[in-house]
């Protein structure tokens, strides 16, 4: 993290710099990395404590959670609890994705209220929603139904002091009757309320381009999932910089696209453990794309 007195010296021996080339102005004030954590699904239910700690011993200093639920919390964790752990390991859950029951169905508030209290517990900025049910997601009518739902969460969202995101994955971006549902999405929901966290394989793999989104909706992705591409199969993740993903135009145009946290993920195909993916990951972006 810069400090003030960090960011004093920084931008008054580079302000020539920042002026020449706007794009800088991420790169000097943002050294964090994150991980969604759902990348280590079958480690953390298993040893919450050690996985986080070899989280924070690789290099991560923020993290997005996954797997919240009114029964078992955070796999078998209250929000306090695990937030003691993250403190201790000078980790930050900047977001964290919650599937909120039924809510963008019928509109049941229950476990969005309980989502949002163990966001606040957590002291994180954002309250993602990572999926929508096939069932829910057929049709035109559908998305603007899901985009109202999605309005109303942001509004409790805002009254509890917290930001709501969408993760996409690549069924939005297919077309009903000409116009896809992340089109719906990004047009139904209210630009101040309702942002974007930007799943950068998901966009590539569904024949998108995520430059193309920034220049149409700027600023709307607060948050983007870092996720490279298998070479040989492009059904598989990899490591970061072992891809076929160019990420360095992308992060060059993290201000235009309202970034200001982004999260490695893989979801399968490790070279050969997670941890060392995730390590694997960290230090090509820290040192070819944040340098």
């Amino acid at each position: 993290m810069i400090t003030r007195r960090k960011f004093i010296v920084t931008t008054g021996l580079a302000a020539t710099a920042v002026w020449a080339r706007p794009t800088l102005v991420f790169s000097m004030k943002k050294k964090e990395i994150g991980i969604q954590l759902y990348t280590l699904r079958k480690e953390l239910p298993k040893d919450v404590k050690t996985t986080l700690e070899k989280v924070a011993k690789v290099g991560y200093t923020t993290v997005e959670t996954y797997g919240f639920s009114t029964k078992d919390q955070f796999w078998g964790l209250t929000p306090k609890e695990l937030k003691k752990i993250l403190d201790d390991n000078r980790l930050k859950a900047v977001s964290g994705h919650y599937n909120l029951g039924s809510f963008l169905y019928d509109g049941n508030t229950s476990e969005l209220i309980a989502s949002i209290e163990a966001a606040k517990t957590l002291e994180s900025e954002f309250l993602t929603i990572p999926w929508i049910d096939e069932p829910f997601r057929r049709n035109i009518e559908d998305y603007k139904k899901i985009a109202a739902r999605v309005n109303e969460a942001a509004v409790m969202c805002k009254k509890a002091g917290l930001k709501l995101t969408y993760h996409n994955h690549d069924f939005e971006f297919q077309k009903h009757d000409g116009i896809t549902g992340y089109e719906i999405l990004l047009k139904e929901t209210d630009k101040n309320l309702v942002y974007f966290e930007l799943d950068l394989y998901w966009v590539i793999h569904s024949g998108n381009d995520p430059l193309k989104l920034f220049k149409e909706n700027p600023g709307r992705f607060k948050m983007w999932h870092v996720k490279d591409k298998d070479k040989n199969n492009n059904d598989l993740n990899t490591e970061i910089g072992s891809g076929s993903i160019d990420f360095k135009p992308l992060f060059e145009e993290a201000r235009q696209s309202g970034m200001i946290h982004f999260f490695v993920e893989q979801e399968n195909n490790f070279a050969k453990d997670s941890f060392q993916s995730i390590q694997q990951s960290c230090d090509f972006i820290s040192k070819n794309i944040l340098s």
